[in-house]
């Protein structure tokens, strides 16, 4: 499942025909949720205040984003969650959850109607792509707090790139580690002819494969920036080349909240917006040594 974080999340904004000419022009209406219980459908900004905590969905094993260590929850979005709640008065719980197979299945489980077996919805979940298409193909959810631009890269040896990083099409020759099934593995195998599926080298996470680049295995590693980042030691930078045919490199993150909430979902842009300004933000993921891309709509 880890690999879909890398794929699924972006590639489910292209899922169908997300890009008519008119935004949304091709919409079919969802049934309205019936008969929903009150904790299956988040908790209000009164309750919440009253209650004095509120809680996120992260996914789990997600370095540097979200992930356990020594019993706690740590990452990037643990502290954006813990900098929201900090603004609001209260202490943030986390819940540290299983990706599911596409993104709608992530926001049933988790934001508006909670898991068939066991758990229940969190008031915020953290690290949700947002594509204005797809805001309308899920209306029980309010897509807001945009709070980083993420997009794909590559990580590399310098000693073996003297003169700059690699493109894709050098791996025709050098070998490049990827998470399996991420969409940096789609994008190198569909490269033209099947040039390069002989030097691919498939791992279970980024962090693999950024470990494997590390011990020298490979030359070089492709995935999200912020993932390569995190996994850089001396010796090894990252880069940003252009990516011929690749349809979507770059994604805003932002927060899910139920439609029901939206006092919710107001309160939490608020805080995110004024950390992005005045450079919490900044320094949280410089903390984890990723660079921060603040989104131009804010």
């Amino acid at each position: 499942m880890e690999a879909w974080r890398a794929a699924g999340l972006v590639l489910a904004l292209c899922a169908g025909p997300l890009h008519a000419e008119t935004r949304c022009a091709d919409y079919v209406p969802q049934t309205k949720p019936q008969n929903t219980a009150r904790e299956e459908v988040g908790v209000d900004l009164d309750t919440i205040l009253e209650r004095g905590f509120i809680e996120f969905a992260l996914y789990e094993d997600f370095a540097p984003w979200s992930f356990e260590e020594g019993g706690r929850a740590k990452g990037i979005d643990v502290e954006i969650g813990e900098m929201i709640a900090e603004s609001l008065g209260v202490t943030a719980k986390f819940q540290l959850v299983t990706p599911g197979e596409t993104l709608e299945a992530d926001l049933r489980n988790w934001v508006w109607k909670g898991p068939v077996v066991s758990g229940h919805v969190a008031n915020v979940m953290l690290h949700v792509p947002y594509d204005s298409n797809f805001t309308c193909r899920v209306e029980q959810v309010t897509f807001t707090g945009l709070y980083h631009v993420e997009e794909v890269a590559i990580a590399y040896r310098a000693d073996l790139y003297p003169d700059g990083g690699p493109t894709p099409a050098y791996f025709r020759f050098d070998t490049v580690a990827v998470e399996n099934d991420s969409i940096a593995d789609f994008y190198l195998s569909s490269f033209p002819g099947g040039q390069l599926s002989g030097n691919v080298q498939r791992l279970k996470s980024t962090t693999q494969a950024m470990a494997a680049l590390a011990r020298g295995e490979v030359k070089a590693a492709m995935g999200p920036k912020g993932e390569l980042e995190a996994g850089l030691v001396p010796g090894l930078k990252v880069h940003t080349p252009p990516l011929p045919g690749f349809a979507v490199g770059k994604w805003t993150l932002g927060v899910a909240v139920h439609f029901a909430w939206k006092d919710v979902a107001y309160a939490v842009d608020d805080a995110l917006g004024a950390a992005i300004a005045d450079g919490r933000m900044a320094a949280i993921f410089a903390r984890y040594g990723v660079s921060f891309n603040a989104p131009e709509l804010r």
